[in-house]
């Protein structure tokens, strides 16, 4: 190796030791988050967000400062930075563009927007309990400012102030290319949701809205989630508000679910939804923590996973096949002379509701399509805070065909605008196309996975999803990583059929 090679090498080692450093960091904060949704005093939240901003604008000081800067200039014509898929050229890659990004950011900006995000999850908590709008209106007003002003500092000549907070979670997209997949999506569920309203057999959800003992949905948690393969010598999972996954370092991730005492889905597919999050960060090289190998390639395939585990595979005829037996043992006086029939149609049931988290398959988008227009409006300021909860309730009407009763039914329901993560819904609906056509092309590649789950065996798939995704970490953009897992661009269309496919059992559909 040459000189100049060797102190290139020298100079890789030392920019990827500070953002090694920096996540050291970030994830005692994210620990202190992870502290504040489970168990902390609600008295302690000023201070809280004071600590969580401090460590926040240490990590963005680390990130942007001049010798990262020096060092990436240094590096970028490096010869071992010349594959952009490789280890060290997608790592100089990302981590410039990251740089660019952030340093256009001020560090008191981003500590008012961490402080904010910490008060304002705890009020948003809050909110909800007392069915409160006007209690949490201030604390979003505030997030809507600071997003604004991210936004406006962030965005290019071809992006508007919301496609730049997008872009924090979806590299690249835009919002016009978003409103058609979900037009087009749209107007496929909205056919399909009729079909399924027009059949003679509906379901009987009876079955699964008795009441259900907490202590014992806990354990059918744990257990769900052990086995699709969540290491629990790596992780754990807790009990909160509002269920999420975080990872406070590269063998501890953090996975919540919640508990309802007269509907069992929630706590299963929460579980299995937020187990399928920790897979990816489980599955992810520990040796590339806190650096592009070793990071997710976009939200919307870490949700491809969640909703993979949650859907793909736990709402099928197969996986109740295999647990049937195992959750009657656990709810014996309920559930005790339930079919394996009986519990996959409830648990696959399509009727229109007001919870996004406890959603069907087939109305899940429209809940996603509403918040995006939502908060495109927000953003651009078309729409005021003052008219959200009446926008809210609209949408719903016109979109989904229900209107909230409440404000904790409808516009407070979820957390994610209390904390900072605006531009963050439609990863979701991205994450069901992803997960489908994945699942599509592992079911190509490894054969009949029905029958491995009627036997439990969740490896072959789980370690499928570890070769083509987990591993890959942040080295290929989202388009190349879905076109070389599965042979081609992103489409709508496993998704619609894996629908159609799944609700053509339980409603008697027509090919």
């Amino acid at each position: 190796m040459s000189h100049a090679a060797t102190n290139q090498a020298a100079t890789f080692e030392s920019l990827c030791q500070t953002f090694r450093d920096a996540a050291k960091l970030s994830t005692t904060a994210d620990t202190l988050e992870w502290d504040e949704r489970t168990g902390m005093p609600r008295g302690g939240a000023e201070y809280r967000a004071e600590q969580v901003a401090y460590l926040r604008g240490l990590v963005h000081d680390m990130q942007t400062s001049p010798r990262v800067g020096e060092q990436l200039q240094t590096l970028q014509d490096w010869d071992a930075a010349k594959d952009p898929h490789s280890d060290i050229g997608a790592t100089l890659k990302w981590l410039a563009s990251d740089y660019h990004r952030q340093c256009k950011l001020p560090s008191e900006l981003v500590q008012r927007t961490a402080s904010c995000s910490v008060r304002g999850q705890g009020v948003w908590d809050a909110a909800r309990k007392a069915d409160d709008y006007k209690l949490f209106q201030p604390a979003l007003d505030e997030m809507l400012a600071l997003k604004r002003e991210t936004g406006e500092r962030l965005q290019t000549e071809s992006q508007t102030v919301y496609e730049a907070l997008l872009d924090e979670f979806e590299p690249g997209a835009k919002a016009a290319a978003l409103t058609k997949t979900f037009a087009d999506l749209r107007a496929d569920l909205v056919e399909l949701i009729r079909e399924i309203s027009d059949s003679p057999r509906q379901v009987d959800t009876s079955l699964i809205t008795q009441t259900f003992d907490k202590a014992s949905q806990q354990k059918f948690s744990h257990l769900i989630a052990e086995a699709i393969g969540f290491n629990f010598e790596r992780g754990r999972l807790d009990e909160t508000s509002h269920p999420f996954c975080t990872t406070l370092g590269p063998s501890d991730c953090r996975i919540l679910t919640r508990y309802e005492s007269n509907f069992l889905p929630t706590s299963i597919f929460g579980t299995l939804h937020e187990a399928g999050h920790g897979l990816y960060e489980q599955g992810m090289r520990e040796d590339w923590f806190g650096l592009p190998p070793g990071s997710y390639a976009s939200l919307g395939i870490h949700e491809s996973q969640s909703r993979l585990w949650e859907n793909l595979v736990g709402r099928t005829l197969a996986f109740w096949e295999h647990f049937t037996p195992t959750l009657k043992e656990h709810f014996p006086t309920t559930l005790g002379d339930a079919t394996v029939e009986q519990l996959h149609r409830c648990f696959n049931a399509v009727q229109p509701s007001l919870i996004r988290v406890e959603a069907d398959e087939a109305t899940y988008n429209l809940h996603i399509i509403v918040r995006f227009e939502l908060e495109q409006a927000l953003i651009g300021g078309d729409l005021s805070t003052d008219d959200l909860p009446v926008a809210w309730s609209d949408a719903y009407e016109e979109v989904i065909g229900v209107r909230p009763p409440s404000a904790a039914d409808g516009v407070l329901q979820d957390v994610h605008w209390s904390a900072g993560l605006i531009g963050y819904f439609p990863t979701y609906t991205l994450g069901n196309l992803a997960a489908a056509q994945l699942y599509d092309a592992a079911k190509d590649e490894l054969g009949d996975l029905d029958t491995m789950v009627r036997r439990g065996e969740f490896s072959p798939l789980h370690q499928w999803l570890v070769r083509h995704v987990h591993q890959k970490g942040r080295t290929r953009t989202v388009d190349e990583l879905i076109v070389e897992a599965t042979g081609k661009p992103l489409s709508a269309a496993p998704l619609i059929h894996s629908l159609r496919s799944r609700y053509g059992q339980v409603y008697d559909l027509k090919d």
